[in-house]
């Protein structure tokens, strides 16, 4: 299924407009387009506008859809990094994940420190629902996780607290194999709470039924369905409760948003 995303609408809306746009099919550190502050701004607005309108339409904790088991794509695509390797991982992967530990910590009354085995252990949400890639491929898949709200009630979020940002093992270091290529850097995402308490936004241990398997982000990745695929973060180590996302990383909320992408990738 081909997907239309915002960004694309925005790129050719732009070009119309009179903005030279060549070579920018895919977001470069470098690259002229991005780095255009007049760009920036266009992207700006038309992210806010989305964010604005989709609360508005989606209040009251409206679901994204779900699918039958019918419907699951018999192919779903192992996208971005397929194996973060270096040797933790690497004696994670061997041991099954049995010393894998997830936090939950930063602006919490009470840190949590978990094993893959006591969120197994905890009540689970099992849902079908579709994955939408800003490369423009969609498919469907069984999700199966510990709602992530439920993970920030056990933690006590204090009330100064705005996001939830997702630490990955994934360390992204210029190889075009762990899809790296744009720039080197840690994998890692950030949700407001808002979409973080949404019965749908599950950190999810199995796929199809199946424990997740490494190239889909075993042992732990983060489903927010009402979001594009690149919010859907892989091998979650460690969830931040924070009021302010400047501090982090390249201070945008996310590895693809500090390299021009839209922090809110509604859908």
């Amino acid at each position: 299924m081909s997907l239309i995303t915002r960004r694309h609408a925005l790129i050719a809306g732009a070009a119309g407009s009179g903005l030279a746009l060549t070579g920018c099919s895919k977001i470069l550190p470098g690259d002229a387009l991005t780095g255009q502050s007049g760009f920036q701004r266009v992207l700006a607005h038309a992210e806010s506008w989305t964010l604005s309108s989709q609360r508005f339409l989606l209040s009251g904790g409206a679901m994204a859809r779900e699918y039958r088991v019918s419907d699951i794509s018999t192919k779903f695509k192992a996208n971005g990094t397929l194996y973060p390797g270096g040797e933790d991982y690497e004696d994670a992967v061997n041991e099954n994940f049995a010393s894998w530990r997830l936090t939950v910590d930063g602006m919490v009354a009470k840190p949590l420190s978990l094993s893959v085995a006591q969120i197994r252990a905890l009540p689970c949400r099992t849902q079908i629902t579709r994955h939408d890639c800003v490369e423009g491929w969609s498919a469907i898949g069984q999700w199966t996780g510990v709602p992530v709200g439920l993970l920030l009630k056990a933690a006590g979020v204090l009330p100064q607290a705005k996001y939830a940002v997702f630490h990955c093992a994934d360390n992204l270091e210029g190889e075009p194999e762990k899809g790296g290529m744009q720039a080197p850097g840690q994998y890692y995402e950030s949700i407001a709470l808002e979409d973080a308490r949404h019965p749908q936004t599950i950190l999810a241990h199995a796929m199809n039924g199946k424990p997740l398997d490494v190239g889909h982000g075993a042992p732990l990745r983060l489903r927010v369905e009402r979001q594009l695929g690149y919010k859907q973060a892989k091998y979650v180590q460690r969830i931040q409760l924070t009021d302010r996302l400047s501090g982090l990383y390249g201070g945008k909320g996310g590895y693809w948003e500090d390299r021009g992408y839209e922090w809110y990738a509604g859908i």
